[in-house]
């Protein structure tokens, strides 16, 4: 193989790294052009409106899960007069009340999943794509919870993407304060113990037998997840959080008062079932659900009311342990499972000074050379892999016509649906399991099935990985037999799996 020279070698590689590390992969790394790093602060800003129609709004979402509740309890309550209204198809219904849920919200889910696929497989930013998917799954969350689905794209949407461009301050209070959000950590069923709903209900007469009402309704998921999750970390979390300045520093006391900070933040179902279509906001604040007085978190007092939640989230926002935590999350994700401290420290240092603005944060992120080493030493995540093969492969949409995932839940990775509040995780050995290879191998061999015979593997290889296309891997595919045997080389070598 000819090699380029010395000066073209380096501006080569940074393409590579551009297209790979920090974007989705492109058929051809000329697109790129000789300013890799403006190539990439071009993008920097709000995500674009996401392909597809008819997307579900939270409150369409939201509605749509009020509706199955109603449907079910008039099920069950159907032999009697009072049972509400429903049609006679959901009456007759004898499926299985799990397989009746999955079929209620099929069609918001397959859209929202091909939504966020064909987006990053065909976008002129996949930069932006890839902020975009590291912070829905920096703020999971999952439709593996059943109170999630239907508003999970929505989520996306509505909370996360018009707002990677701007400060993390606005990204937290967007993120915490949206229906799915508050569904999915159980917020939207908190009750302060001292609030007007709870003292109520303790006055109530009740029936022989009938148990007591849940006095305490005081749930602390959500506030423990914004604070070990989202905000200031918790040390051992990542790896250990005193090697990177620390993070954390707070108490089950803070957790337990900054959950009554967030009581009285609902999702009213059987209010936007009443509102039907018109509902256009899910989330509420209710003061009948909030516990009154003032509370203490991480030291400082904060008032009763809908305001504290905002001022707690702020100050949240600003506290160092936030830098830290969430730049060392940004690091590892782009650049390497254990980031250079520096690196850490540079980033920290952008978010610290400029009160959280993220665009400074990318663009020091991109600046640095710590995050431009040759050798690609990420794996890349069952889903960068099936979008990066539609990208190179120019499948757009067609990539997600059939299979609304692409074949990326039987790699694993259940889109929109994370196992935990914690995410996806973002370290390769976690992708690397035996089990995990293979099945890419069966993927990447029925895409080659399917494309090979229409695609110069040999041409792609060298026009999408440029330097990084080690020479026994070119050699590989110049001698395969057939073309779609070629191009399941390229889709399985190391140089395309990484990034």
């Amino acid at each position: 193989m000819n090699r380029p020279s010395a000066e073209r070698q380096r501006g080569a590689d940074a393409a590579a790294i551009a297209a790979h590390r920090f974007g989705l992969g492109e058929p051809d790394l000329k697109v790129i052009g000789s300013d890799a790093i403006g190539w990439l602060a071009a993008q920097i800003g709000p995500a674009e409106p996401q392909r597809g129609s008819n997307l579900a709004s939270g409150a369409e979402g939201a509605r749509r899960f009020a509706e199955f509740l109603r449907d079910q309890r008039g099920r069950g309550a159907n032999a009697g007069a009072a049972a509400p209204a429903m049609s006679a198809s959901a009456a007759a219904d004898m499926r299985p009340a799990e397989q009746q849920f999955g079929e209620h919200f099929r069609a918001i889910v397959q859209a929202d999943v091909r939504a966020r696929l064909a987006t990053a497989a065909m976008s002129a930013k996949p930069f932006n794509e890839r902020l975009a998917a590291f912070w829905c799954n920096h703020f999971t969350v999952s439709m593996a919870k059943a109170s999630a689905r239907g508003i999970v794209g929505a989520f996306e949407r509505e909370a996360i993407r018009p707002h990677i461009g701007g400060s993390f301050e606005t990204l937290l209070k967007a993120a915490v304060k949206h229906a799915g959000m508050l569904r999915y950590l159980d917020n939207d069923q908190s009750a302060g113990p001292a609030s007007p709903l709870v003292r109520r209900l303790a006055r109530r007469p009740r029936a022989e037998g009938e148990p007591g009402p849940r006095l305490t309704g005081l749930n602390e998921n959500l506030a423990r997840e914004v604070l070990e999750l989202h905000t200031l970390g918790a040390p051992g979390l990542l790896g250990g959080g005193a090697a990177w300045g620390g993070w954390g520093g707070y108490t089950q006391g803070d957790v337990t008062e900054f959950a009554r900070v967030l009581t009285g933040w609902r999702v009213p179902l059987v209010q936007l079932l009443r509102e039907g279509h018109g509902a256009a906001e899910p989330t509420r604040f209710d003061a009948s659900w909030h516990d009154p007085g003032p509370k203490t978190v991480l030291g400082k007092r904060y008032r009763a009311g809908p305001e504290a939640l905002d001022e707690v989230l702020a100050d949240l926002a600003r506290h160092p342990s936030t830098a830290r935590f969430v730049s060392f999350k940004l690091a590892r994700h782009f650049v390497a499972d254990e980031p250079p401290a520096e690196l850490v420290a540079a980033l920290a240092s952008a978010f610290a000074r400029s009160g959280g603005d993220l665009p400074l944060v990318y663009r020091t992120l991109i600046e640095s050379p710590l995050a431009w080493t040759p050798a690609p030493t990420k794996l890349k995540t069952p889903e960068e892999f099936v979008v990066s093969s539609a990208r190179v492969l120019g499948l757009g949409e067609q990539a997600f016509a059939r299979a609304p995932d692409g074949g990326i839940g039987a790699l694993g990775q259940r889109v929109q649906a994370a196992p935990s509040p914690a995410g996806w995780p973002d370290r390769a050995a976690e992708w690397l399991g035996p089990d995990a290879v293979w099945k890419r191998v069966e993927w990447a061999t029925r895409v080659a099935n399917l494309a090979g015979r229409n695609v110069d593997a040999r041409t792609l290889a060298r026009a999408s990985l440029g330097p990084w296309l080690n020479d026994e891997t070119a050699r590989q595919i110049e001698r395969a037999s057939e073309g779609p045997q070629a191009l399941a080389l390229l889709l399985l070598a190391p140089e395309f799996q990484r990034r």
